[in-house]
């Protein structure tokens, strides 16, 4: 409960942030003053970091966050890998890089994005909603961090360059997925060093059917 109560006063302190088109996000007060809708409404995908990473104990605390997602069945059916250690990291792209010809190295290795954090979420495949579940969890994940003023993007490239391709193997022998459980997602995580607009939603995509 106190881990709860801390994660929404830091959502409370999010909604300062301008949300950057007030028509699409609505004011404070059109939320009526709800952390969480102010979260979700507040966050924003990163390309652009400062410096130094996440600390150990934020991001576990953002992890609970995730494994606290709705899933399927209760199954859990997901693996999650964090990799904080910038040589641990280059070592990965290292391992990608070698698996295309040179003159992609660079649009490989830089699909990350610069986040100092990278999350990798394995999906256990022998589970049809598995796929669902882990993309839940990194919703999870991500609004969590927006809540504590950490920036976050979520990438499918490093999971098109790893899956198919040679660096599969070595990767996955790296971050020690356990057999049976295939790459869905990677999310990036650290703190902004942009604060980008929102983006025009279409409000056409939803409706209410009597």
């Amino acid at each position: 409960m106190k881990a709860i109560k801390k994660i929404l006063l830091g959502a409370s302190l999010a909604a300062v942030v301008s949300c950057g088109d007030s028509a699409q996000c609505g004011t404070a007060a059109d939320n009526g003053g709800n952390a969480v809708i102010e979260t979700i409404m507040a966050r924003r995908s990163i390309r652009k970091y400062k410096p130094g990473t996440v600390d150990r104990e934020t991001m576990t605390r953002i992890l609970e966050c995730g494994i606290n997602a709705p899933n399927g069945q209760n199954k859990q059916s997901w693996e999650v890998r964090v990799v904080d250690n910038p040589e641990t990291m280059e070592e990965i792209k290292q391992m990608m890089a070698a698996a295309y010809p040179a003159d992609d190295a660079k649009r490989v290795t830089g699909c990350f994005r610069g986040a100092p954090v990278m999350v990798f979420i394995a999906r256990d495949l022998s589970y049809d909603f598995s796929a669902y579940d882990c993309g839940l969890m990194a919703e999870n994940m991500m609004l969590s961090a927006t809540s504590l003023g950490v920036g976050s993007i979520c990438l499918g490239s490093p999971v098109r360059f790893i899956n198919d391709s040679e660096a599969r193997t070595p990767v996955y022998g790296k971050l020690g997925f356990s057999p049976g459980y295939e790459l869905a997602l990677c999310v990036g995580f650290g703190y902004a060093d942009e604060a980008p607009d929102a983006k025009p939603r279409d409000r056409s995509k939803y409706k209410f059917v009597d």
